[in-house]
């Protein structure tokens, strides 16, 4: 019996040698790569999230953790590429034009990916109309936007716009993130959803990807 319990606390506690040790034992005895992912690696990311969300961790252990996460990921791949559906969603994430910042972008693409979305990271100063090719490229879900400055806000309300006036906006859940960033703000310019932090974005996505 694959105990996931312990896969999801190693991971909880950052442990990389115990973690891809019980990757290794569990694909050994034959269980499924995506049982593996879901049961034991999301389920802890799960508990990171929550554990960040509370305050009981950081933003540091939180990237070690996705990073533990990531490696383990990567063992797995080979045979995830054998299962259908692993991936719940598309999401795009960029920081809109004019924004250069980085760290708190990449590290809700980190979670998002932990989630078991898949997601394509398009970087900083990301203009309108590249959100609205890459969702049509990609077949995107789920759409994040970020801004850290509050001179680079109204780049979020023109993204969106440009997605309305694509005509891709039925297609895509709209979500908006950084720290002048507020549930009001989000509401005034007809993004589907706010957080405060990867934590909670995360689970957002994973929402909204079920739908």
């Amino acid at each position: 019996m694959i105990d996931f319990g312990a896969m999801t606390n190693a991971l909880v506690a950052c442990d990389a040698d115990k973690i891809t040790g019980l990757v290794n034992d569990a694909l050994a005895a034959g269980t499924p790569a995506a049982d593996i992912l879901n049961k034991g690696l999301i389920a802890g990311m799960d508990i990171v999230g929550e554990k960040m969300e509370s305050g009981d961790m950081f933003i540091p252990e939180v990237l070690m953790a996705a990073q533990v996460m990531g490696s383990c990921v990567e063992i797995l791949k080979p045979m995830l590429g054998e299962d259908d559906d692993v991936s719940p969603g598309s999401v795009i994430i960029g920081t809109v034009k004019g924004d250069l910042h980085d760290i708190g972008k990449n590290l809700v693409a980190m979670m998002m990916e932990s989630a078991g979305l898949e997601v394509h990271n398009l970087g900083v100063d990301i203009a309108p109309e590249s959100f609205v090719e890459e969702i049509k490229k990609k077949n995107a879900q789920i759409v994040c936007l970020s801004a850290l400055l509050t001179t680079t806000m109204p780049a979020m309300k023109q993204t969106v716009d440009a997605i309305v006036e694509s005509g891709l906006r039925d297609q895509v859940k709209i979500m908006v993130g950084g720290a002048p960033v507020t549930q009001a703000f989000a509401d005034e310019i007809g993004a589907d959803g706010f957080s405060a932090d990867a934590g909670s974005a995360s689970k957002m996505a994973k929402s909204f990807a079920a739908d």
